[in-house]
C-alpha cells in the first residue's frame, strides 16, 4: 500500500506551543508559509502550523514523520494505523454527503452521497481519499472521482441542481440551507434505494439536522443523520465531496463549450467579466440557465452592462438574504417553549 503524503491535524492550543517548540529547536530548515505560526522543511516533507490550528504535513516522508514524531512527542498517542480504534464507527456501514459549487456563482449545485463499510476503508485509504478541498489538482480531483465511483459501483449517488431548477427553488425558499437540505435528503433518498440496510448518514453542518429530516421521504425517515463540523474527516464524506466537485467541474466545462470562454470558479472579477461577455452575446436571461441569480455577482454584471435585474423576470428576482443564526433562532424558540 502506497503512503500518504498528505496530512492535516487539528491541534489544541497545548499541542500548538509543543509543536512549535518542537520545530524551533529540532533539525528543520524554516520556511515562508502565509498564515503560519511556523512553517518549516523537515525530513522528506514540509511541516506548516496555521493560525487556524491546524498542523499540515506534506511530502514523501509525511506517514513517517506523523508516526514517528508528532504522534509520540505531540499527540501523545498512536492514531495512524489505528483509526479502527479511535473510530470504529468510520468502518461501520453508512452513507456521507457533501456538496459542491454552493458558493460559485456560475455552475450547478451538485450533492453528493457515498457509502462505505470496513471493506471500502481500507480501498479509499490506499487511493488518498480526502476532503476535495485538499486536492489543488481540478484534474486530480476528477480522476480521484472516477476511482471511487469504481470502487463503489453503484453505492452513491448525484443529485445536480441545474442553475434554471436552482433560481427557481431559491426564488420559492429564500433560503440556500433549505436547498442543502432539499438536495441532501435527495442524494440519501436515491442511495438508500441502492443500501436500504444503512442506518446512518453522516454530513457537514450547515443548519438544524431537522431540516434535512423534514426534506426525508419514506425511505429516509428511519436514518439516523448526523452533521458535524469537519465531517469531511469520514471516508464517506471525503469520499462525497470529490465526487460532487467532479459532477459540478464537469458542469462547467459544459457551459464553457456552449459559450466558448472560459468560466472560472468562485465570484471574482474573472467570473464577472465572463458574465458580462455572456450577457452580451446572449442576453441577460442566459443568466438563468448558467448561474445563480441572488448572488450580488448578478447585480454587479446586470448594472455593468446597462441592465437590471428585473430583466431576469420573476425567477431572478430574489437576492440573497443576511444569513440567520439558527443557533440563535433554536434557543429563542426553547426559551419562548419553557
Amino acid at each position: 500500500m502506497a503512503k500518504k503524503t498528505s496530512y492535516t491535524i487539528p491541534l489544541t492550543p497545548d499541542q500548538q506551543e509543543q509543536l512549535a517548540t518542537l520545530l524551533r529547536t529540532g533539525n528543520y530548515r524554516p520556511r515562508e508559509t502565509p498564515y503560519t505560526i511556523i512553517s518549516v522543511e523537515g525530513p522528506d516533507c514540509n511541516i506548516a502550523l496555521y493560525t487556524s490550528g491546524k498542523c499540515v504535513v506534506q511530502g514523501q516522508g509525511a506517514e513517517d514523520w506523523v508516526a514517528y514524531t508528532l504522534e509520540p512527542q505531540v499527540l501523545l498517542e498512536a492514531r495512524l494505523g489505528y483509526e479502527s480504534v479511535h473510530t470504529p464507527e468510520m468502518l461501520q456501514p453508512h452513507l456521507g454527503v457533501d456538496e459542491s459549487g454552493k458558493g460559485d456563482f456560475f455552475g450547478p449545485l451538485v450533492i453528493a452521497a457515498a457509502y462505505v463499510d470496513e471493506k471500502i476503508v481500507p480501498v479509499f485509504k490506499e487511493l488518498n481519499v480526502r476532503d476535495s478541498k485538499q486536492i489543488t489538482s481540478d484534474k486530480k480531483a476528477e480522476e480521484l472521482a472516477d476511482q471511487i465511483a469504481d470502487a463503489l459501483g453503484n453505492r452513491f449517488a448525484l443529485v445536480t441542481i441545474g442553475p434554471r431548477a436552482y433560481n427557481r427553488l431559491y426564488a420559492k425558499m429564500r433560503s440556500v440551507n433549505r436547498m442543502l437540505a432539499w438536495g441532501h435528503a435527495r442524494a440519501i433518498e436515491d442511495l438508500l434505494a441502492k443500501v436500504p440496510h444503512v442506518t446512518r448518514a453522516v454530513s457537514d453542518q450547515f443548519g438544524p439536522t431537522a431540516q434535512i429530516e423534514r426534506a426525508l421521504m419514506q425511505k429516509g425517515r428511519s436514518i439516523k443523520l448526523e452533521q458535524r463540523p469537519r465531517a469531511e474527516s469520514d471516508p464517506a464524506v471525503a469520499a462525497a465531496s470529490i465526487l460532487a466537485r467532479a459532477g459540478f467541474l464537469r458542469a462547467l466545462r459544459d457551459i464553457q463549450k456552449k459559450f466558448g470562454i472560459a468560466i472560472p470558479k468562485g465570484a471574482s472579477p474573472q467570473v464577472r467579466q465572463a458574465a458580462q461577455s455572456i450577457i452580451e452575446k446572449a442576453g441577460p436571461k442566459a443568466l438563468l440557465d448558467i448561474a445563480k441569480c441572488h448572488f450580488k455577482t448578478a447585480d454587479d454584471v446586470l448594472t455593468a452592462v446597462g441592465q437590471s435585474r428585473a430583466a431576469l423576470g420573476p425567477e431572478g428576482a430574489a437576492t440573497s438574504q443576511a444569513k440567520a443564526d439558527w443557533k440563535s433562532i433554536r434557543k429563542k424558540q426553547q426559551a419562548e417553549k419553557s
